[in-house]
């Protein structure tokens, strides 16, 4: 099984043998939502809370919880009185971006744990195990430095998007840079990502901040990675249903909709 050590029979990897570890983001406000007294992962859809779906969908992989790690950071009093002992928990004591929330979490997870799944804790409440079975697999076979996984949503304006060019080269681009060309793309990244973890933690040091925001995003990993000559690919979800972004009142509606009836078997 999993365990978080993947082995090549259960997983069809090439060859040869990797611990894997997940870090959650788990600490954003969530203000768009009106979050005042709980984390945005706590917000309920189907009676729970949002990423209470993806650990459960970890453990059916067989992770253990030794090395699933959530960062927490808002109410994170929240989190922990909810999940106790399930998970470990890292504090991202300022919110500088979600790859400053990785490295953050990466650095506590056991030396034994070689490849990270990094995964958001608001939008991954819809993964089944194959998908994060499959995600890890294609991650490990390829050898790369960096996986993204991507999906195309019904409405990819509201995203930024991948852009692959014919040298190779994979980039992400945020929706605001976008060119009138790209905006037609309708792929865009779900946010979950793999990394080697030795290259993500010597290389996040170096990392720049995003223009304007100041914080440091995982899509310039894919940049570094780039720039280094590091393999970077794109593993596509193969059912565009199972990744849903919660970031207005209106998609914690859909999202609670869509996971009623998903519980209820319609």
């Amino acid at each position: 099984m999993l365990n978080s050590n993947l082995n090549s029979t259960r997983l069809g990897v090439a060859s040869g043998e990797a611990r894997v570890g997940v870090v959650i983001l788990a600490a954003g406000q969530g203000k768009r939502l009106n979050c005042t007294e709980k984390p945005k992962v706590m917000c309920e859809i189907g009676g729970r809370p949002i990423v209470s779906y993806i650990i459960e969908t970890l453990n059916k992989c067989g992770f253990d919880a030794a090395n699933i790690f959530l960062v927490v950071g808002f109410q994170q009093e929240k989190v922990r009185e909810y999940f106790g002992d399930k998970v470990n928990y890292v504090v991202q004591e300022e919110l500088k971006g979600t790859a400053h929330a990785a490295y953050t979490g990466m650095q506590k997870l056991p030396n034994s744990v070689n490849q990270v799944l990094v995964i958001n804790g608001d939008d991954s409440a819809f993964y089944s195990p194959q998908v994060i079975s499959d995600f890890v697999s294609e991650h490990l076979r390829g050898q790369a430095a960096v996986s993204v996984l991507s999906v195309e949503p019904l409405n990819p304006s509201l995203y930024g998007r991948i852009v692959k060019h014919a040298n190779g080269r994979v980039e992400i681009i945020e929706k605001e840079y976008l060119t009138d060309e790209q905006k037609k793309i309708p792929e865009t990244s779900t946010g979950t990502f793999c990394f080697e973890r030795k290259w993500f933690e010597n290389m996040f040091p170096s990392m720049p901040p995003l223009r304007k925001l100041g914080e440091y995003g995982l899509p310039t990993a894919m940049a570094m990675a780039n720039a280094e000559g590091k393999k970077v690919q794109v593993i596509k979800l193969k059912n565009n249903n199972e990744w849903f972004g919660v970031n207005t009142p209106a998609e914690l509606a859909e999202a609670d909709k869509r996971k009623g009836l998903s519980l209820r078997g319609e």
